[in-house]
């Protein structure tokens, strides 16, 4: 489990495409400080699992169906990400449950540069706009961001100064995607909620 606290921002150092796959090195010295193999580190907020590293940087393998669902299959040698280590039992919660399975991806729409910050205006697929309400909890590129603003087939955040600079939001322009995780908790809550209704029409069904 991550919290969607950017620990560092390193860039990809290598890509190696396989007919359904993808072997990616990434840079980056303060995510490998504590590395072993077979450790879970997010990049731009897809849970990878380390296969190899050194005091640079780690090695992951992507399979089909992250390529699909993330921002990663358009990555290229020199772009920076996002990296965030798996968060100990012990650890501080400074951001939110975060699970590192992306949900989808969408385009920056809009950028809007005030006095100390920048609010981002970004896609919201419909099968995911359920799921994000005005000051909940989204997951962007593995940044854990309050919803400023929502509507149907959009929504905004607002990113100080030390997100701009010490994550790829500070660099992504219109256009551009970007993965987008949806609050773990509003799914079970839909889930649990749908159970119930199935178990009461049922119930009234037999009655």
């Amino acid at each position: 489990m991550f919290t969607g606290i950017v620990e560092e921002l390193g860039s990809l150092g290598s890509i190696e495409h396989g007919s359904d796959s993808a072997v990616l090195r990434i840079n980056g010295t303060t995510v490998v400080s504590d590395a072993r193999h077979g450790a879970s580190i997010a990049v731009n907020g897809v849970c990878l699992t380390v296969v190899d590293h050194d005091e640079l940087g780690f090695t992951v393998d992507v399979m089909a169906e992250t390529l699909r669902r993330s921002s990663l299959a358009g990555i290229a040698p020199g772009d920076p990400v996002n990296l965030e280590r798996a968060m100990p039992a012990d650890g501080r919660f400074g951001g939110h449950i975060v699970q590192g399975h992306v949900d989808g991806t969408a385009r920056v729409l809009g950028r809007e540069p005030g006095d100390r910050w920048t609010v981002v205006r970004i896609e919201l697929p419909h099968q995911l706009s359920s799921y994000v309400v005005e000051k909940g909890s989204i997951t962007v590129d593995g940044v854990s961001l309050t919803v400023a603003s929502v509507d149907d087939d959009c929504f905004t955040v607002s990113l100080i100064p030390t997100t701009l600079a010490l994550t790829t939001l500070g660099h992504r322009t219109v256009g551009e995607p970007v993965n987008l995780e949806v609050d773990i908790l509003a799914k079970y809550t839909e889930r649990l909620l749908a159970g119930r209704l199935r178990a009461r029409s049922t119930t009234e069904e037999d009655a």
